[in-house]
């Protein structure tokens, strides 16, 4: 994936615009943590608020991102390493949070489940729009690509949620789903780690 420029002139400006998309989709992220988190605890949806945590690790994956744009390909699979870990962190805080509902059972508001998972496919989709053409540039973007496609999958999941909660009475939909981001989360974790420790490898 990298060495898709040779001049330093062209690589200084494809760092640049890493750089801009980067900033971007960190604000999206950054802002939508700060909505969803707080609508999941009004709401009591696990499902919503490992949607949430996502964001979080999104947000830091992308300043993590921000400062190896421009570094040697060993530091960028030594974060892309970091942002694996980060990732496999949140799969953990929801299976937590799974174990706690289990022990504390509450009904989620579906309501406020698909009104936020449906603000969060917007923003999620705007960030992976931004991303796409960054994604086989190197390690460190195409980690960046993994983390935004994943939003996508959970905003979705989040919603069906949203209506299974609905239609049931239940809460069993909303910790399913949760169930399904916790291997999602877990998959992903896996993938970019495994990316990045072949990265390493290769510049050793």
């Amino acid at each position: 994936m990298s060495g898709c420029c040779n001049h330093d002139g062209s690589l200084d400006r494809l760092h640049a615009r890493q750089r801009g998309t980067l900033q971007i989709v960190l604000g999206i992220n950054a802002g939508m943590f700060l909505v969803i988190v707080a609508a999941a605890l009004y709401g009591k949806s696990t499902a919503l608020l490992a949607d949430s945590l996502d964001n979080l690790g999104d947000a830091l994956t992308y300043g993590l991102s921000l400062y190896a744009v421009s570094r040697s390909a060993a530091v960028k699979a030594r974060v892309a390493l970091f942002k694996g870990g980060l990732i496999f962190v949140a799969a953990l805080m929801v299976a937590a949070q799974i174990i706690y509902r289990f022990f504390v059972p509450s009904i989620p508001l579906f309501e406020v489940m698909g009104v936020f998972s449906l603000l969060g496919l917007a923003a999620n989709a705007l960030c992976l729009f931004l991303l796409r053409r960054h994604r086989q540039e190197d390690v460190n973007m195409s980690s960046v690509w993994e983390c935004s496609r994943n939003d996508i999958a959970s905003n979705l999941s989040v919603f069906v949620a949203a209506g299974a909660v609905w239609f049931t009475g239940s809460d069993w939909p909303d910790v399913a789903v949760a169930l399904g981001l916790v291997w999602l989360l877990m998959r992903s974790a896996m993938r970019v780690i495994s990316a990045a420790l072949g990265e390493l490898r290769a510049a050793s």
